[in-house]
């Protein structure tokens, strides 16, 4: 949906979304997890089910996890613990192979030796000469039983001298068929454990085999593995058969069980112990860096008389002596720059509680050559304004002195009420716009149709806003100020937007530094003492609220007082976006948001010029005395997700003060002051109407400065 678009209500047409061709079938609920985190058809949302999942899984982890990352200590002995055990593991691996081939590699060489024995015996009682009187008459019966018979001794012979170590197998060829005679076995060796692949190349080939198998038997005996050697040979008729050496090999896998259970106990032995070595060493080096490191607390918290305990001379000892030294230093250090700074709070205080003496004398004899400049020649009556002028000023730099001072100090006091920032506006304005005809300039107040309440200091807002309100007359280059105001959530904002000559990147946190101007060569001619915005961004701060300025060369600038409804309430955003809409990335945003949303011809004619005016009307370039720059801020919206809460700038607490270090509103006498010298044919009853009304502003000045100390 294009931003600024409505969903169509229910039963009204819509905007069918765009659909690839042959794409008829829906989507299975495997795409719609894949892509959308949608298992549910007509819209309902399976994400949120995925996401509880995931945090039902994640939350026992969490401890474990702030654990791992918290404790130094844990993680060296857990990758110990596990590289000690991967190493172990590894290493079993290793000799339990090396102990498995010794083992076999000696049961083969026995068994070769054993069963070369057996069919060298074979032979010889193959190759002997038969008995006398033993089947003579040579029928095919008589012959077959002594072939058999013959076979049956031969193998029994053959197994009597191993005492149960092995077993002999005696098996007719394969090529033999039916005609074969049957298979001759000792210790119920079953002749189906004979590998076939064994008794293919014992019956096509010469020599001898053997080979690994698993050893199956004709009784209840369970099968165990074993080796097998076999060969060819001829029985006492000449008809070959096939002769096998059955080895077991119990007795070499109950060595290698023991081996491994050897191994498993010594090495879980050893991962235990290398565990607790690293756990010793580590808690050796750690203990001293945690207690460096609470004590790095406690000297940030202000406790600078913390030292740590150093215990031997190694270099935990040097580190903690060296740690010692730096705290010590650094104790002594800020001592002398509290005690500096007490002095200077301490002189700035006394020098402007002394000079208010001998500066109200001055005062009482500059009102009288002020009243009687009149008499004097024009020179001097231009000298005698000039004089009332920079006493004003002097006035009202020993104000602020004070009242900064007061700040540094911490004695500064918050007198909350509930009050009404749209009469606090109306007052700034009131005492501003002369100020702001003499500079051809029009303030315009938006967002004042509802009442915009909170609990404040109203003669410190009223200060803060004065100071915005001033500065923006005097750098708006004649250009209308948009005072705006809105609620939302629980917060209030009062931005003041000028059209003046901006501010260029990184002064936007420079501003509110002491005495700070944009050219440290221009004399301070206009604008106050310099520490207007200083004190203004005290002043917020003492409210819990926050004074942010944005700016822009040539487009102007906006400052922002966001203020917390009620008092102690915490703010988490601000109802007025800090940038404003006009600015040049808000008006890049605006076209490409109008570009992309425009479709067809319409929409290439339009993106052929650049649009002239804002989705609400508002004309991009802001003339003199030229239309609001926009409509105010709703109510009822969270602040924490208006626009421009997320960006905005938070002022520091060391830096302070002034763009221009305007301060309060200059009295109608200051404003109204020509910059030439008056005429001598000056009528004299309009000097003697702006004297008393000079006088009637000085009594309300004075009245405002004695309730600001």
């Amino acid at each position: 949906m294009p931003p600024g678009g409505v969903a169509p209500k229910p039963g009204e047409p819509g905007v069918r979304a765009e659909r690839a061709a042959g794409s008829g079938r829906a989507p299975s609920r495997l795409d719609r997890l894949r892509h959308g985190g949608r298992l549910l058809q007509d819209g309902a949302s399976g994400g949120p089910v995925l996401r509880l999942v995931m945090r039902w899984v994640r939350r026992p982890l969490l401890p474990a996890v702030r654990l791992w990352r918290r404790n130094i200590q844990l993680r060296v002995v857990v990758s110990t613990l596990l590289m000690s055990l991967g190493v172990v593991i590894l290493l079993g691996f290793v000799v339990i192979g090396q102990v498995r081939n010794g083992l076999l590699d000696a049961k083969a060489k026995a068994a070769q030796s054993q069963a070369a024995g057996g069919f060298a015996v074979a032979r010889e009682k193959a190759n002997a000469p038969v008995a006398p009187g033993a089947g003579q008459d040579g029928t095919a019966t008589d012959g077959r039983t002594a072939g058999a018979t013959w076979r049956s001794d031969l193998v029994e012979q053959l197994a009597s001298g191993g005492q149960g170590s092995y077993n002999v197998v005696a098996l007719s060829p394969e090529s033999d068929g039916a005609t074969g005679w049957g298979p001759r076995t000792t210790g119920t060796v079953d002749p189906a454990s004979i590998p076939r692949e064994l008794r293919t190349a014992v019956d096509q080939e010469t020599g001898t085999f053997e080979t690994y198998l698993q050893i199956k038997y004709n009784s209840d005996r369970e099968a165990e593995p074993g080796l097998v050697v076999g060969t060819r040979l001829n029985d006492i008729e000449g008809n070959p058969y096939e002769l096998y050496y059955v080895f077991p090999l119990a007795q070499e896998e109950q060595s290698l069980n023991l081996v491994r259970g050897t191994l498993a106990t010594a090495g879980l032995f050893v991962v235990v112990l290398l565990g607790a070595i690293a756990w010793l060493v580590v808690r050796q080096t750690v203990t001293p860096v945690r207690m460096a490191a609470g004590i790095a607390e406690r000297l940030s918290a202000g406790r600078l008389q913390e030292r740590m305990k150093v215990t031997g001379e190694d270099d935990i000892a040097r580190l903690g002596e060296a740690f010692n030294k730096m705290a010590q230093n650094l104790q002594l250090k800020i001592q002398q720059l509290e005690e500096l700074s007490r002095m200077q709070r301490r002189f700035v205080s006394d020098v402007s509680h002394e000079l208010r003496t001998p500066l109200t004398t001055v005062r009482m004899a500059a009102d009288v050559i002020h009243e009687a400049r009149s008499d004097f020649d024009p020179v001097t009556a231009r000298s005698a304004e000039l004089l009332g002028d920079q006493l004003d000023r002097f006035e009202s730099l020993l104000s602020d002195l004070l009242e900064i001072s007061r700040f540094d100090a911490g004695a500064a006091a918050l007198e909350a009420e509930a009050i009404d920032l749209r009469e606090v506006v109306r007052r700034v304005i009131g005492g501003a716009e002369p100020l702001a005809e003499r500079k051809g300039s029009r303030i315009r107040v938006v967002g004042d149709d509802q009442p915009i309440v909170a609990e404040a200091d109203a003669r410190r807002v009223e200060r803060v806003l004065r100071n915005l309100v001033v500065n923006a007359v005097e750098h708006g280059e004649g250009r209308d100020v948009v005072v705006r105001m809105a609620a939302a959530g629980g917060a209030v904002a009062v931005a003041v937007r000028d059209y003046g000559v901006g501010l260029k990147p990184g002064e936007a946190t420079r501003v509110f530094n002491r005495f700070w101007r944009a050219d440290p060569a221009r004399a301070r001619t206009t604008g106050g003492t310099g520490l207007g915005l200083s004190i203004a961004v005290e002043d917020a701060r003492l409210h819990g609220g926050w004074l942010q300025a944005w700016g822009e060369p040539g487009g102007g600038s906006q400052f922002r007082l966001t203020l917390p409804r009620t008092a102690d309430e915490p703010l988490r955003g601000s109802p007025i976006p800090l940038e404003p809409e006009d600015s040049r990335q808000s008006r890049e945003r605006a076209r490409s948001a109008e570009s992309a949303a425009t479709t067809g011809a319409k929409g290439q004619m339009f993106a052929s010029a650049p649009p002239s005016h804002l989705s609400d009307g508002t004309p991009l370039p802001v003339p003199p005395r030229g239309p609001l720059p926009g409509s105010g801020t709703p109510t009822g919206v969270d602040p924490a997700a208006l626009p421009g809460s997320g960006g905005a700038r938070v002022v520091a607490r060391p830096a302070g003060t002034s763009r221009t270090g305007a301060a309060p509103a200059p009295r109608e006498k200051r404003q109204q002051a020509p910059h030439k010298q008056q005429a001598p044919q000056e009528k004299k009853a309009p000097q003697e109407k702006k004297a008393s009304e000079r006088s009637a502003n000085r009594s309300a000045e004075r009245e405002d400065t004695r309730r600001g100390r």
